[in-house]
């Protein structure tokens, strides 16, 4: 089974910057579809992006126009590229790959923590 190491999270005053990277164990270039999602304690996860194979993105409509996730199967990474970062944007983000086509299963890292502060 794919391993996933989550990189790149940290502290960042409002309207900065942050890319997360996500490594692969193993090749992900059969995955149709990875993603990212994050996660506050005391609140459910959220997935905030994903991106299959041929491209397709999605984002949660509260990171539209802010976050861009991008893959590169050859290198085996997910990026998640963040811009105009919110203090409500603070949580641990994971990048995931689902085992089920609902998500309802799925496999992730140990996830990055990102903390959006004045």
């Amino acid at each position: 089974q794919v391993q996933l190491v989550e990189s790149g999270g940290g502290l960042v005053q409002p309207g900065g910057s942050l890319r997360l990277s996500c490594a692969a164990s193993a090749s992900i270039f059969s995955r149709i579809v990875v993603g990212w999602y994050r996660q506050v304690p005391g609140k459910e996860r959220e997935m905030v992006a994903t991106i299959t194979s041929g491209g397709r993105t999605t984002y949660v409509d509260s990171v539209k126009g802010r976050f861009t996730i991008s893959r590169d199967n050859a290198k085996n990474t997910v990026v998640l590229q963040m811009n105009n970062l919110k203090p409500e944007d603070t949580a641990v983000y994971y990048c995931t790959l689902p085992l089920s086509s609902d998500w309802s299963r799925a496999i992730w890292g140990q996830g990055t923590q990102v903390t959006v502060s004045s």
